[in-house]
């Protein structure tokens, strides 16, 4: 795999109660860290792998029914937070983005794309055209809000399941087959069913770490993975498939027993956060 720089950007955070997340933790609330990485690829530049939360989720969700997603899950973004003011922190111009690579469509992941309007935008086509359908309420309840999603998306949009196939190495057992998003493979993007519709974490070479599992949504904690301890089926059953999100924990505690050399990031673990933090 060709190498790439990865930058964890901590942008912003949610509240809520722990126990929504892990089948054992406290009912008390937590802050979930909102993690959107920048890849620094050494031909095509600046790449995003999620976005974050940005002041644009604040905008979406002053009417009703998207306000309830603020109640639901309070957002804490600071000023020069977002991921395009990290980026810019960095030296790197959001303009000058030239892909995004989108997990899934949840507005704590999306909530940053206007601000890569030259992007294209790489993304599963079976979660995208899942985003676009029902009414507002539905879209609410599913962690949709549209009113994040470019008015260009379309034209913009490089589906996953049209990229080129790849198998991977066997140190990556039991995932066997990836997307290769730019088709030299530098960025191979993993399907992770169960979250939600269209639902894919990202794994990278990366110059520092070696190989870094960018897992999105399928486990909320590093813990969750070594303990292979799912969400509630309460939270389960209402954003996604419950079996399916199972089993694709229960995969990625299987690579992490397998192969202790892969870094793998859930997109809100704390852990993940404060080892960035200190780094």
């Amino acid at each position: 795999m060709r190498e790439v720089e990865v930058h964890l950007l901590a942008a912003g955070s949610c509240r809520h109660p722990e126990a929504m997340t892990r089948s054992t933790a406290s009912w008390r609330p937590a802050d979930f860290p909102a993690l959107p990485a920048l890849l620094v690829h050494p031909v095509e530049g600046p790449i995003m792998f999620d976005t974050g939360y940005s002041p644009s989720f604040t905008a979406a969700t002053d009417p009703f029914p998207e306000r309830l997603y603020r109640w639901l899950t309070p957002m804490q973004l600071s000023a020069g937070n977002d991921a395009a003011a990290r980026c810019r922190a960095l030296g790197f111009d959001p303009h000058d983005v030239r892909h995004v690579v989108v997990s899934h469509f949840h507005a704590d992941h999306v909530a940053g794309l206007h601000a890569f309007s030259a992007a294209r935008i790489h993304c599963a086509r079976s979660g995208l055209s899942a985003a676009m359908r029902g009414g507002r309420l539905r879209s609410v309840c599913g962690g949709i809000l549209r009113g994040l999603l470019p008015d260009d998306i379309a034209s913009r949009a490089c589906f996953f399941e049209e990229a080129s196939v790849v198998d991977l190495p066997r140190t990556m057992h039991p995932f066997s087959r990836a997307a290769d998003v730019l088709g030299d493979g530098s960025l191979l993007a993993v399907e992770l069913p169960g979250h939600c519709p269209g639902h894919w974490g990202l794994l990278v070479a990366d110059a520092l770490k070696g190989p870094h599992f960018l897992v999105a949504d399928a486990a909320w904690s590093s813990e969750s993975i070594r303990r292979n301890l799912p969400p509630p089926r309460l939270t389960t059953a209402f954003l996604g498939t419950t079996d399916a999100t199972r089993r694709t924990l229960a995969a990625l505690h299987e690579l992490a027993g397998r192969n202790p050399d892969v870094l793998l990031t859930p997109y809100h673990c704390s852990e993940r956060a404060a080892a960035t933090a200190g780094s």
